[in-house]
């Protein structure tokens, strides 16, 4: 009876999600055909105000800035403190769980802004810290192929892509809520609360790992526990700087320097976790 109640409950929770889910997706959509290629020239034309655009641009949701953010790296069309701030203020699907759960519009800007001011901050310092090692040289590189690289499907048109990407987060969602909700039922929401809210830097450090998970399903995991009370602010903070989607997969696959793609990898990971810390030190609240 306890697995027929949270396969309910878990339907009963996703299904109503729905229609927020694809009115987000195809509004999202709207946008990113009709701007997106431009946006990505922006960021290739920022020079020096790199981070301070790539934070801003790159906190639109789903990853696809972040991918065209590896490319470019990749042709040392930008600066790595650029792509560091891109990669921290990607929100992936942060934004469409928060909007489909019915969050209040003062608390998701509050999370987007502190996402865009520390990728902005990251951005800046380490470009003055690593500018003069970063190499000049610009390899010719295409971002044509942006779209193989996500699930963007940009060919499909704007409600067959939409529809895709309602689809596939419903999904996520469905096998995510269905898993929390089994372990809830199992090990009680006191105990994995406590294992994870309750344990200074722990949290931090787990939700940092999650976000590292070259998937949409890092940001929906995170979401989902922190509006479920299991993850702090500064956990959930941690792990959403981390997150940045498939950008990170691209990286390996197109930047041709395995130890760099080590070191930025681990750069942003400590960032994420750092910043989530101050955050709970801090008591900040969204």
């Amino acid at each position: 009876m306890m697995i027929i109640d949270v396969v309910l409950d878990t339907l009963l929770d996703c299904v109503k999600l729905l229609p927020f889910l694809f009115l987000t997706y195809l509004a999202m959509e709207y946008i990113e055909h009709k701007a997106g290629d431009r946006m990505q020239d922006t960021i290739r034309k920022s020079g020096k105000f790199g981070p301070f655009i790539g934070s801003i641009l790159g906190a639109f949701p789903q990853c696809g800035f972040s991918t065209a953010a590896s490319n470019l790296y990749a042709g040392r069309i930008i600066t790595l403190g650029t792509l560091i701030s891109i990669y921290l203020s990607t929100s992936d699907e942060m934004l469409p769980i928060l909007i489909s759960e019915q969050v209040g519009a003062a608390t998701i800007w509050k999370i987007l802004g502190a996402k865009i001011l520390i990728g902005m901050i990251a951005g800046f310092l380490i470009d003055i810290i690593a500018g003069r090692f970063f190499k000049k040289e610009k390899d010719k590189m295409q971002i044509e192929h942006l779209c193989e690289n996500h699930h963007c499907h940009c060919e499909k048109g704007i409600v067959k892509s939409t529809i895709h990407h309602t689809v596939e987060i419903f999904i996520y969602l469905l096998l995510i809520t269905f898993v929390l909700n089994l372990l809830i039922a199992f090990i009680g929401e006191d105990f994995l609360e406590s294992l994870l809210f309750n344990r200074p830097f722990i949290g931090e450090l787990i939700a940092g790992i999650i976000g590292l998970i070259p998937n949409c399903a890092a940001s929906v995991i995170i979401t989902q526990l922190y509006l479920q009370g299991i993850l702090s602010a500064g956990a959930m903070m941690a792990g959403l700087l981390v997150g940045a989607g498939v950008g990170i997969l691209v990286l390996l696959r197109v930047n041709d320097r395995p130890k760099e793609n080590m070191r930025i990898i681990a750069l942003l990971y400590f960032l994420g976790v750092i910043a989530g810390i101050i955050v709970e030190l801090l008591g900040i609240a969204f």
